[in-house]
Parts: C-alpha cells; structure tokens; sequence
C-alpha cells in the first residue's frame, strides 16, 4: 500500500524531528529548533497526506472505513494528534525544550505502529460500522494528545533551571493546566460518544469493559488534577507529577489493558 509506505518514511521524520529538538536543546541552538519546527509541519502535512490516502484506499478494496480501527490506525492518529496539538501550542505559546519533550513520544507511538503491528486494511466486524465510531475514536485521542503535551510541559517544568531566557514556573503551570482542561473535555466528550455507541451496538451503554473501566479511572484521575487546582489551590510540582502520572495511566489504558486484559476494546 502507497499509505503504508508514506507512513512508514514519516516515521523516520519523526526521528529525525525528535533528534532535532533534543540536539537544539543540548546544544542551545534556535537555528536547530527553528529548523526541526519546520520540518515537523512538513511531516505532519505528509502524513497528513497518508491517512487521507488510507482511507481512499480502504474504499479501493471494497471496505471503506475510516482508518482509526486497529492499532496500526489508532497509532498512527495518536502521533499525529500529539505533533499536531504541539505544534499549534508551539506557534501560540513558545516554550524552550517542549519539542524535545513531546516529539519522541510521537516517534515512538509511529515506530510501533510501523514495525509492530499489523499494517494491512482489514474488513470491520459489524459493531463497529458505525459513525459514532470516528466521533469516539478522535476525541479520545485529541484528549490523549493533550494529555501528552501537557506532559511534556510537566517534564519541562520539573527540569528546567532558573534563568532569564526560560519560560517561568508560572507560565508552565498555567499552560498546563489549561492544555489538561482541554485534554479532560475531549476525554467526557469520548467517553460519552463511546457510550452511546456502545448501546447502538451492544444494546447497553456501560459494560465495565477493561478499557471503559481504566478509561473512567483516567478520567477521575484527571478531574482529580482539576479539583485540586481549581479548589484545593495546587499548582507547581504536585500538579507537573500528577500531570505525568495522568498520562502514565493514559499509556496503560491504551497500551496495557490491550495486552493484560482481554475485552471488547482490545486491538489488533
């Protein structure tokens, strides 16, 4: 497949954004970090590119879905969901080393998804020809994508050193806690999505599947974060470790439960 092979070559752009943000960060070079901006837009427009051709491609076979079903698919939104909510953040709100942070979990998501996972197009059992499939599907990893710059920010925060030319403590904390806001409304919206999706296909909206049951523990975890921020008055490093740990159980939600527990969200 065409797709298969753009996304494939856009994995080994990821990497060589992700070394470009790390080595203008160790070695203190804006041309550097300016340059991996650069080409990060330009890959994302590639792949961009890719996932429209999948999609295309899936119809050419006879399927015709959109290409957010299996891991493969999954992953390759995720990548694209974090480059992209950073990048827009980025061009807002510049914060030294945040590329650095953030890009490698992109590499890494599209490295997986490349070479350990099954990359063809596959039919769709009936639960899920459904739209509110996409609707569930991309909110929950716009969320996760937010998630994980937030992250990054966390990352930042906890490392950074006290000088002029770095973003300050309180820019940070408050950048995170707003990226995590935007992360936690996406995440409602994905839950609530998948539920009514799964009552069209299940007949109920709430099964305690493996997946729903740690997505809900997610989610508390990150309302969690917010009530101790908006009520509790906690900002600064309790709230960076929180951050950190959200997307900890965000990457067991997605990653975890699919290879320890066995449910109706697995992927393959």
């Amino acid at each position: 497949m065409t797709s298969s092979l753009l996304l494939s070559l856009t994995t080994f752009l990821y990497m060589a954004v992700a070394l470009g943000y790390l080595c203008g960060l160790v070695f203190r070079s804006r041309p550097l970090t300016r340059w991996s901006g650069w080409l990060a837009w330009l890959v994302t427009g590639l792949q961009t590119g890719a996932i429209v051709l999948r999609w295309v491609e899936s119809y050419q076979l006879g399927i015709g879905h959109a290409p957010l079903t299996n891991m493969y698919e999954s992953l390759i939104f995720f990548a694209w969901a974090i480059v992209l909510a950073f990048l827009i953040l980025d061009r807002r709100h510049p914060i030294s080393g945040l590329g650095a942070a953030v890009a490698p979990f992109a590499f890494l998501a599209m490295a997986y998804a490349s070479f350990g996972t099954d990359t063809q197009i596959r039919p769709l059992i009936p639960a899920l020809q459904s739209n509110w499939l996409i609707a569930h599907v991309v909110t929950c990893f716009l969320g996760y994508a937010a998630f994980a710059v937030a992250c990054g920010m966390s990352l930042i925060y906890l490392a950074r050193k006290r000088s002029e030319g770095g973003a300050s403590g309180e820019f940070l904390d408050e950048l995170t806690y707003r990226t995590v806001l935007i992360g936690f409304l996406l995440l409602t919206a994905g839950i609530a999505t998948g539920a009514i999706w799964a009552e069209k296909a299940w007949g109920r909206y709430w099964s305690w599947d493996p997946k729903e049951t740690w997505s809900l523990i997610t989610w508390f975890l990150y309302a969690v974060i917010l009530h101790a921020r908006l009520m509790r008055g906690w900002q600064g490093r309790r709230i960076a470790w929180l951050s950190i740990l959200g997307f900890a159980t965000v990457l067991f939600t997605y990653f975890g439960v699919n290879f320890l527990l066995v449910g109706l969200h697995s992927y393959v």
